[in-house]
C-alpha cells in the first residue's frame, strides 16, 4: 500500500473515511478482499508470497493498513511487512499493547508506516520513529515517507478526500485514486530511484508494464459500527480486474 488518505472524526457520525492505493509489482501474487478462511472474523486481501495483507477490517471493529518507506539503501527486514496488518486484525491485544509490541521489534522489518484503530482510537506508528501517535481528529495522508510528507500525489489526494467529507460516496473516492497524471519534475522527491522512476511513482494512480497500482480501497466507517470497505483491483497498464464490496 503506497499511497492512504484518511479523514479521523471521532465525534462525527462518519468517523473514519479512507481512500487507499496498493502499489506493487504485477507478478507478486495476491488475492483479492474476501473473509479469511483461517480467521472468519478477518476481511482484507492477501499477499500469497508472504501470508500478510496491506489493508483490512474485524467484524469485532479493527482496522489496519500500511505502506513502506521508499529508501533503496535500507537493509532488508527479516520480517514482511504485511503481517503487521495480518497479526493486529488476527489478534486480541489493545491498540497500545500491540503498537508497543511492534516498536520494540521495528528493525526486523523494512522500513513502515502502519496505522492500526478501532471504533474509539486511532493511532499510527513509523519505523522510522518507533514511537507510537495517537490521532487528533483531522485529514492525513501517507505516503512512502512519513505521515504528511508533502509530496505532490499525497497533497493532491488529501485535497480532493476533503472535497468531500460532507457526503463521501464511493465513486468519487474512486475517481481521485484513478488519477494517473504525474507530478511536474521539479516537484519530485528525491528518494534514491532516480528521476524516471519517481516520475513513475509521483501519480496517484501507478500503471506501467510491470508495476502499478494493484488495488484502490475505499472504507466508509459509521458511528453505529457499520462499515462498507469495497476494493478495485487492477493488472498491468492500469488494467481493470474487478471489484469487491464487503459490508458489516
Amino acid at each position: 500500500m503506497c499511497l492512504i488518505v484518511f479523514a479521523w472524526r471521532p465525534d462525527h457520525s462518519q468517523p473514519l473515511i479512507l481512500a487507499a492505493n496498493r502499489d506493487e509489482f504485477y507478478a507478486r501474487p495476491t488475492l483479492p478482499l474476501a473473509q479469511w478462511e483461517h480467521a472468519a472474523h478477518v476481511y482484507a486481501g492477501r499477499d500469497l508470497e508472504a501470508g500478510g495483507t496491506w489493508l483490512g477490517v474485524s467484524a469485532d471493529g479493527r482496522f489496519a493498513a500500511l505502506t513502506n518507506i521508499r529508501d533503496p539503501g535500507q537493509p532488508l527486514g527479516r520480517r514482511s511487512r504485511g503481517e503487521l496488518v495480518a497479526h493486529f486484525l488476527t489478534g486480541s491485544l489493545s491498540i497500545d499493547e500491540y503498537l508497543g509490541e511492534v516498536a520494540g521489534r521495528s528493525a526486523e522489518y523494512g522500513g513502515f508506516n502502519l496505522l492500526v484503530g478501532d471504533r474509539q482510537a486511532l493511532h499510527f506508528l513509523s519505523a522510522a520513529r518507533p514511537t507510537p501517535v495517537r490521532l487528533e481528529a483531522g485529514v492525513y495522508g501517507v505516503s512512502n515517507a512519513g505521515l504528511d510528507t508533502p509530496w505532490p500525489k499525497l497533497e493532491k489526494a488529501k485535497a480532493a478526500l476533503a472535497r468531500h467529507l460532507d457526503d463521501p460516496q464511493p465513486d468519487p473516492l474512486f475517481r481521485f485514486l484513478a488519477d494517473p497524471e504525474s507530478a511536474p519534475e521539479a516537484q519530485l522527491p528525491s528518494t534514491g530511484v532516480g528521476m524516471a522512476t519517481e516520475k513513475l511513482l509521483s501519480s496517484v494512480f501507478i500503471a506501467s508494464p510491470n508495476y502499478g497500482t494493484r488495488a484502490s480501497t475505499v472504507l466508509i466507517v459509521n458511528a453505529d459500527g457499520s462499515r462498507r470497505l469495497i476494493e478495485r483491483s487492477f493488472g498491468p497498464y492500469g488494467g481493470r480486474l474487478g471489484e469487491v464490496e464487503i459490508s458489516l
